[in-house]
């Protein structure tokens, strides 16, 4: 049991459950790989899984019409995919992404509702995630309007490199582009700034983030915002 207590302690939301609770998820899920690309949802299309990532990470992605889209938020360890479902909402308005390979714990949609109701503490820290995805979309809807891009690029240059545990973020302009909802020639003036500033480096489809403290003073405060949130709201984990 030991080696699959320590694979559900790497995702924050199952880090620490009473024993009781753990080895009835773990009971039901299995691990899975995520491939880079991988779209596994649709708008409009129903659940039928949630996912809890291990060393991946998921963009949820908001379609406005067929040239436009924005990322709206990003699960990674420190997350989930499927929170709908603790409000017994079973359709994804969103893409979900494959944003950084790796793997994941997975379990049907029908399991997972029916543990909540035997699992009071896992119940009650996902009502406290859903509330940090509720700030964090409040704040994001907020940044996305008042700050600009160069300050937005670094808050999700360090939202990514969170999730993906690495300096080496594969990004191209054209994906930074539509996970920001700016013009491409915004975000090439905003690298541009970065690494002139000793920031990052990027090269063709590659960002490497040098000296991340500089990175956080050139964000704004957002980022800090949604990180004192989510220990405020999650303190055990």
């Amino acid at each position: 049991m030991a080696s699959i207590l320590n694979v559900s302690a790497a995702n924050q939301l199952l880090a620490k459950l009473p024993e009781i609770e753990q080895r009835a998820f773990m009971a039901e899920c299995q691990t899975v790989q995520l491939a880079f690309g991988e779209v596994l949802l649709q708008p409009a299309e129903i659940f039928t899984h949630v996912y809890f990532p291990i060393d991946s990470f998921i963009s949820l992605i908001n379609v406005i019409d067929a040239d436009n889209r924005l990322e709206v938020a990003m699960a990674g360890r420190e997350g989930m995919l499927g929170i709908p479902l603790v409000l017994n909402v079973k359709e994804s308005q969103s893409i979900a992404l494959v944003q950084g390979a790796g793997s994941a714990l997975r379990m049907t949609a029908e399991s997972f509702q029916r543990l909540l109701f035997s699992s009071p503490v896992l119940h009650q820290r996902l009502k406290r995630y859903i509330y940090v995805a509720m700030s964090q979309l409040a704040t994001s809807a907020a940044c996305n309007h008042f700050h600009r891009i160069e300050e937005r690029l670094a808050r999700w240059l360090l939202m990514t490199q969170d999730r993906a545990g690495a300096d080496q973020l594969n990004l191209t302009h054209e994906f930074l582009a539509m996970m920001l909802g700016v013009r491409r020639a915004g975000i090439t003036l905003a690298a541009i700034a970065l690494q002139a500033h000793g920031l990052i480096r990027y090269q063709r489809g590659t960002i490497t983030v040098l000296d991340r403290l500089g990175l956080i003073e050139a964000s704004c405060e957002c980022y800090s915002k949604d990180c004192a949130l989510y220990a405020k709201m999650l303190p055990v984990l």
